[in-house]
């Protein structure tokens, strides 16, 4: 398992009973995770002095009980020198996946041991962690989403880490249709990242489901790799694409380049027992 564990203003402090204990910084949230399926006694105090508590909804859904949160608060990466806006909302997120730190540490190397400038397109880009990560390594960035907010968003994360006039192109759009027209305009990349997710629409209503789209995707996403792509990255949080699907779908698409395919379980360690807490998987290949 690839496991996030560089950072001091993160951390999951405890999990049980079908949720996670978590410190964000200064303040504390219980939120739902589907993989704490296991019931262990809420002995932590955060459990008992929380900040922020999602609600599942017996009916689909759920909601937010605050205990003197701010609206809006910021934490930072160290090692990379980020620093990100967070602020809960609907869905039970707060604008960051921190186990994906993980995945920045590796990518950031990557960039910085090139030894030649590199572009990198990040789809389905959300608040911008993989794109600070890679531009703080010294690549151009091409930034996709399709939620002007999530961009918006985006942007804020890269005024607050210094990367404000960093070369990173901040786009709203489809993934899908955005890799077509850079087929055609004969546009290359060095390294891709994209982190789709499960289910979703674009800016005009296009429905995504990853199980249908993903591989398509993949296969335009080839046709605009440079003929030495640095690293392809993918994640999932879809219980149906395990590590080894990922593997093997980067595998069939990227088989031509004779690079090193490798997939994994991403997580973020657990301080109150020690063991670490399952967060999805990434599929990742490289030169």
């Amino acid at each position: 398992m690839w496991i996030a564990d560089n950072w001091k203003d993160y951390e999951v402090i405890d999990c049980s009973s079908g949720e996670k204990l978590e410190r964000w910084g200064d303040y504390i949230l219980v939120r739902p995770d589907p993989q704490v399926i296991w019931h262990t006694p809420k002995e932590a105090q955060g459990w008992r002095k929380k900040n922020g508590h999602y609600h599942r909804s017996a009916k689909g859904g759920g909601e937010w009980e605050f205990f003197d949160l701010p609206e809006q608060w910021s934490i930072a990466y160290q090692p990379l020198g980020l620093t990100f806006h967070l602020k809960p909302f609907s869905f039970k997120h707060t604008g960051l996946f921190p186990e994906q730190a993980a995945n920045w540490d590796w990518m950031s190397q990557k960039i910085r041991g090139a030894g030649r400038p590199i572009k990198v397109l990040n789809l389905f880009a959300y608040t911008g962690g993989a794109t600070l990560a890679a531009a703080s390594a010294g690549a151009s960035v091409t930034h996709v989403d399709a939620s002007k907010g999530m961009v918006s968003w985006a942007k804020e994360n890269a005024v607050s880490s210094g990367l404000g006039d960093a070369p990173i192109r901040w786009l709203v759009d489809d993934c899908v249709k955005f890799v077509e027209r850079e087929i055609r305009r004969g546009n290359h990349y060095d390294a891709i990242i994209m982190d789709p997710p499960s289910y979703g629409r674009g800016p005009k209503g296009e429905i995504w489901k990853i199980e249908d789209a993903i591989f398509p995707l993949l296969q335009l996403c080839a046709q605009i790799l440079t003929p030495q792509p640095l690293f392809f990255l993918i994640n999932s949080y879809t219980t149906g694409l395990q590590p080894a699907v990922l593997c093997y779908m980067l595998h069939t698409i990227l088989r031509s380049y004779n690079g090193k395919i490798t997939a994994n379980e991403i997580g973020l360690p657990v301080s109150a027992n020690g063991l670490v807490l399952p967060c999805g998987a990434s599929g990742r290949f490289e030169l």
